[in-house]
């Protein structure tokens, strides 16, 4: 970000105000975020949604929903973006830079590619804003109960500012350097992430043909050195069927995992096991999974051809989806 830095803001703000933090996406992610940060008391806490039902919902849980973005912007001193594509994000700039005060610092929580992260932050510091870049790791679920990490990268001062407001939404977060550090962090664990589910889900239905009772093998194998965090959290859902609605939706994933894909073909990294992990998630797509909760990888996998058993004609074999079958 160079030598630049904003004017501060407690300079228009009394000793005693609360800080005015502006939520924009109320989503799954964003809402719930946005609910631990009011439940805290110590910040005024305004949204906006492109969605007029995700702003009602939004003020009766207590806070202010705004009718638009420019208002939002231009009463807030820090601002939160979760946000589901660079498309959006762009948008968002475009209201930010015209509306937001300079000093106003923004925490851009979303997913997105590197490239489109660096741009958004510099097109913000010509209007005076500081950009944090600052992905969580979790579900929607994890972010209804605070368990979120937050990797975040950006100027000392405006992290400084920002810090009480991301402790108030997650269970611990990393400061990680310059601008951009916090989407490499991030697209790290989402490659883990994605290929962690598929082996919980590929780790299940072996149990299952095994002739297992799932209950047992989610507290046994979840007690030992073969558990992970994905076995934990998506385990469940996937013993229970329960893929609505999605905490992550197979779609929305499915943007990280090019992301993630493209970032390691520019790295020069070989990576075997996340390309077969994608497979999987892009056969659900293909079978009109789209709305699904990434837990749902599961059945995409029981779907498949047995061992010689051949695959329908025109998919791989490895990563084809077959017609429902009774399970054992």
């Amino acid at each position: 970000m160079g030598a630049r830095r904003p004017r501060r803001r407690e300079q228009v703000m009394t000793a005693t105000a609360r800080p005015r933090v502006g939520f924009v996406g109320l989503g799954v992610m964003g809402s719930a975020m946005a609910g631990n940060v009011l439940a805290t008391g110590a910040f005024e806490v305004g949204g906006f949604d492109i969605d007029a039902e995700r702003r009602r919902a939004f003020a009766e849980a207590g806070a202010v929903a705004y009718d638009d973005l420019a208002a939002l912007a231009a009463a807030s001193d820090i601002v939160l973006t979760s946000l589901p594509s660079a498309a959006a994000f762009a948008a968002v700039l475009d209201g930010l830079a015209e509306h937001a005060r300079p000093g106003t610092v923004v925490v851009e929580t979303s997913t997105l590619d590197l490239r489109t992260k660096l741009d958004g932050a510099a097109r913000l510091a010509g209007a005076g804003i500081e950009m944090l870049d600052a992905p969580v790791s979790g579900t929607g679920a994890q972010a209804r109960t605070g368990d979120l990490i937050a990797y975040v990268s950006g100027a000392p001062e405006a992290i400084e500012r920002a810090r009480s407001l991301v402790e108030a939404f997650t269970r611990a977060h990393f400061e990680l350097g310059d601008v951009g550090k916090g989407t490499l962090m991030k697209l790290v664990a989402n490659h883990l992430v994605a290929v962690h589910n598929v082996a919980a889900a590929e780790a299940l239905g072996f149990a299952q043909d095994l002739g297992l009772d799932l209950r047992q093998v989610l507290a046994a194998v979840g007690d030992g050195a073969g558990a992970s965090r994905m076995f934990g959290v998506r385990g469940p859902d996937m013993v229970q069927g329960r893929y609505e609605p999605a905490s992550i939706r197979m779609d929305v994933f499915a943007k990280d995992l090019e992301i993630i894909g493209t970032a390691a073909a520019e790295a020069g990294t070989a990576t075997p096991l996340f390309d077969a992990a994608r497979a999987v998630y892009r056969d659900g797509l293909s079978d009109g999974l789209v709305a699904s909760d990434t837990a749902v990888v599961f059945e995409v996998l029981r779907r498949q051809p047995r061992p010689n058993e051949p695959a329908p004609s025109g998919r791989r074999e490895s990563t084809s989806i077959t017609d429902r079958k009774e399970q054992p």
